[in-house]
């Protein structure tokens, strides 16, 4: 098992680091100092369980929790604040870690997590994420999913178009795309849509065309992918 500890303060991490040395079926641990180390870290260290503390600066655990790539490892929140469990398993956290916690209590929450990686289906569907965390120069911007209307490639990154904002992600619209699901579609070669989005589609030359959006946006449509979208939009207003 693959562990990733989330925490911004350096004795927590090192006290949990102690405790799992003593646990078996342990191959790799990492640290992360805060959530976007978190984040950062997660594709090229690929773990099986984050401990995941709740109260860090820029971004809390919960938000990190909401913001995971699929598939999404299992959480496991260790916190000093009992007031945020309902909140933790509505993120479909497996535990709870209250500090100050011991040995055995952290022993049944690994049990828990090798009992649920044991169960996991090698190929189960897991839920897209709801929201994605954006660094800036002043902060991190939280962006919900739905209320992205469409993507668009700049270089080395997304323009994410929402209706208060055009805010920069440095990924691939490629890897951008597995991570929201099947509700986004790739329409042109640099640009993607939200299919709840899409009101109409305008029929240009030679094929190509224009989506409509609800909130105004004209996006282009490529001949390239056209019946791929119809043929989603069709499904999605059949269903």
């Amino acid at each position: 098992m693959r562990i990733l500890i989330v925490d911004d303060e350096r004795p927590a991490r090192d006290k949990l680091r102690r405790m799992l040395a003593s646990e078996p079926g342990i191959t790799a641990i990492e640290e992360a100092r805060d959530g976007v180390d978190a984040l950062e870290k997660l594709p090229a260290f690929a773990p099986d369980l984050l401990l995941l503390d709740i109260q860090m600066p820029e971004i809390t655990g919960l938000d990190v929790a909401a913001s995971l790539p699929t598939p999404a490892p299992l959480v496991i929140f260790v916190t000093a604040y009992d007031e945020y469990a309902i909140r933790a398993f509505d993120a479909n956290a497996i535990d709870y870690l209250l500090k100050p916690y011991d040995q055995p209590r952290l022993q049944r929450a690994l049990q828990r997590a090798r009992e649920r990686l044991g169960a996991r289906p090698a190929a189960a569907p897991l839920p897209s994420v709801t929201q994605l965390l954006v660094p800036e120069r002043h902060g991190t911007r939280i962006v919900k999913v739905d209320q992205i209307q469409w993507i668009e490639t700049a270089d080395n990154y997304v323009i994410l178009h929402t209706g208060d904002g055009e805010p920069l992600m440095r990924q691939t619209l490629a890897g951008l795309l597995e991570k929201l699901g099947p509700r986004f579609i790739r329409c042109h070669r640099r640009a993607a849509v939200q299919l709840d989005w899409v009101a109409s589609i305008v029929n240009l030359e030679k094929g190509d065309g224009e989506l409509l959006l609800r909130g105004g946006a004209a996006v282009p449509l490529s001949r390239q992918y056209r019946a791929d979208v119809e043929a989603r939009l069709v499904s999605i207003r059949n269903s």
